[in-house]
């Protein structure tokens, strides 16, 4: 590109090539993009796009909040916006749990459409596509597309009653998979379609941008879901755990941070991320003591058909139920204790916790890295003294996929409630084959009662 305008310069005769080359180049253009800087010794020229400024770029603290803390240094003032904020946030988050499950996956599509509408927009501001055809219509179709693919493959797997009484359900699931592809197929179609000759390579850059921003939103979103259904305490201790280290890595960070972390983000210091990491786990352990005590928290969340509602009822697992440890003798001589009893929970709370503190604040500085990327302080306004919604679940998306990985890795064994539904699922015939395959085997395990032998 840059040899392009060297070539203009210069007054030369362009070929048809070179004109063609020009018109080809011309959404690149209107992008703002520089070429390579090479032999720039100031290094402040950089091939980014500026951004044109945006509700993210202005202040939306109410107006009752900046009276109240006029005069005070802009330190200060922003720790006492956050702090406020952040204790109205966590209030909320306690009312969300109180109201059940339903109204936690609800907020969890919500946030997750939220995250997307900013990125899209960053997007949509950064590439200048104000004139690109169908961008933000087809932006928005794939999100129903890919939404619709992994809600359609959770309703499969946990409400498999429901779907069996219902026959336009056993449909949908059935086909589930070639109905997904289709109406993606078709919005592939209707991309193709837009296509303007002088846009291409700003399309195909937007068209890239939708699908990274479906897979680190829209996929993550969806493991949130699925580590939900496998009990409460699964969903509230990794996200609480992330919030803990966010609050006690700005505390440790704003009143003893002495040391950078990371230049990607100049206010992380070494100080507040140690002290986010010790404050996290003990926070993190104790917390997961609290919750193994309620059947409400360890119990998977299940949907009943009988009363058509979730339920969360069982019989705790192994690692909800109080076991007695051993202590190493090195520690018996210092704390002169043998044993100590714990929820098995708890010391798989300590992983989570690890995670969190230390490989979850890369999630933050992904996104820091991002932002600096497009020259923007913030993914939105959206929460005064914190930025857009994305900006605070950016280290949660990265503690979803991990907790679901753990869980699986780990914890998850055969649910007996999920092959039951997809029997349920089964012809009659296919149902009857089974019965007597399983007959055969526990007869042949002498595990079948002589009773129901006969």
């Amino acid at each position: 590109m840059m040899e392009l305008r060297r070539r203009d310069r210069g007054g030369g005769d362009p070929d048809s090539t070179d004109n063609t080359s020009d018109k080809e180049a011309d959404g690149d253009d209107r992008l703002g993009l520089q070429g390579d800087t090479e032999g720039e010794c100031d290094g402040e020229k950089s091939d980014t796009p500026d951004v044109p400024l945006s509700t993210a770029d202005t202040d939306n603290t109410p107006e009752c909040l900046n009276k109240a803390l006029e005069g005070l240094p802009p330190r200060w003032k922003n720790y006492w916006i956050r702090g406020v904020l952040s204790v109205a946030m966590i209030s909320g988050f306690f009312l969300i749990i109180y109201m059940g499950p339903v109204t936690l996956m609800l907020v969890v599509m919500t946030v997750q459409i939220k995250c997307f509408q900013e990125i899209i927009t960053i997007g949509y501001r950064v590439y200048r596509s104000y004139e690109l055809p169908w961008f933000r219509t087809l932006s928005w179709y794939f999100l129903i597309c890919v939404n619709y693919f992994f809600y359609g493959e959770t309703l499969a797997d946990y409400f498999g009653a429901l779907v069996q009484r219902e026959e336009p359900l056993q449909f949908l699931t059935r086909y589930h998979r070639f109905i997904s592809f289709a109406l993606y197929l078709a919005g592939f179609c209707m991309f193709v379609l837009s296509l303007v000759k002088k846009h291409y390579r700003l399309q195909f850059y937007m068209f890239a941008w939708t699908h990274v921003t479906l897979l680190i939103v829209v996929t993550q979103s969806h493991l949130v879901i699925q580590n939900l259904f496998e009990g409460m305490i699964w969903f509230i201790v990794p996200i609480s755990i992330v919030i803990c280290n966010d609050i006690m890595a700005y505390l440790f960070g704003f009143f003893f941070g002495r040391t950078p972390l990371i230049k990607l983000s100049p206010k992380k210091t070494w100080e507040g991320f140690i002290g986010g990491f010790f404050s996290t786990v003990v926070f993190g352990f104790f917390l997961a003591y609290l919750l193994s005590q309620f059947q409400y928290f360890v119990c998977p969340v299940e949907f009943n058909s009988e009363i058509n509602r979730f339920t969360v009822e069982c019989e705790p697992s192994d690692i909800f139920v109080m076991q007695t440890y051993t202590l190493p003798a090195v520690v018996q001589n210092i704390l002169s204790w043998k044993t100590v009893n714990l929820y098995p929970f708890q010391i798989h709370s300590i992983f989570l916790s690890s995670f969190a503190s230390l490989i979850g604040p890369f999630g933050g500085f992904f996104a820091s890295g991002f932002k600096r990327a497009f020259k923007i302080k913030d993914f939105a306004n959206t929460i005064p003294g914190h930025g857009g919604i994305m900006d605070r679940f950016d280290c949660q998306y990265l503690m979803a996929t991990f907790t679901h990985v753990y869980i699986a890795s780990f914890i998850r064994g055969p649910n007996p409630s999920k092959v039951l539904q997809q029997l349920m699922m089964l012809q009659p015939e296919q149902q009857l084959s089974i019965f007597h395959t399983l007959h055969s085997h526990l007869r042949k395990r002498d595990i079948l009662p002589p009773a129901a032998d006969q």
